[in-house]
């Protein structure tokens, strides 16, 4: 009997390539009937030093993140798939990920965009994707972009 995925997280940013992402995971757990963790993480390394000037910064983070999860929730449903949980999370994307919501959803894979939204912290200490392949306790799959 082939392997089957039960228990799929995918991490979204709002990115061209979180959505592909996305798409593949929809698909692939519609193939395994397994249930699709659609997790955002909001990156609270920088609302340190920028809530100083901007107090609403951490609600439009948040208001952001509800909307983005709420849209993909109602795609997977129209898409066909039965099982859907949303996650957000507080932190670096980077380390939650991998490290605290894959475990905290036992995920057997994790499906993430090759390239996200943050360019800069990507040329200083590597990619999301990079770091989740590398700390992550079970299977990842990392989806490139589409060649046009």
């Amino acid at each position: 009997m082939p392997f089957e995925y039960k228990r799929i997280v995918v991490a979204i940013d709002g990115s061209e390539a979180s959505e592909h992402a996305f798409e593949k995971a929809v698909e692939i757990a519609k193939r395994n009937d397994a249930t699709l963790f659609v997790s955002h993480v909001v990156d609270t390394r920088a609302f340190a030093t920028v809530e100083a000037y901007d107090r609403t910064l951490a609600e439009r983070a948040d208001k952001y993140a509800a909307e983005l999860l709420a849209r993909y929730e109602r795609k997977a449903k129209e898409a066909g798939l039965q099982h859907i949980q949303v996650d957000i999370d507080y932190g670096s994307p980077k380390v939650k990920i991998a490290k605290e919501v894959a475990p905290k959803f036992e995920a057997d894979l994790i499906i993430c965009g090759a390239t996200g939204l943050n360019a800069v912290e990507r040329f200083f200490i590597g990619s999301v994707s990079e770091h989740i392949t590398r700390y992550a306790n079970c299977d990842v799959l990392v989806i490139r972009p589409d060649k046009e």
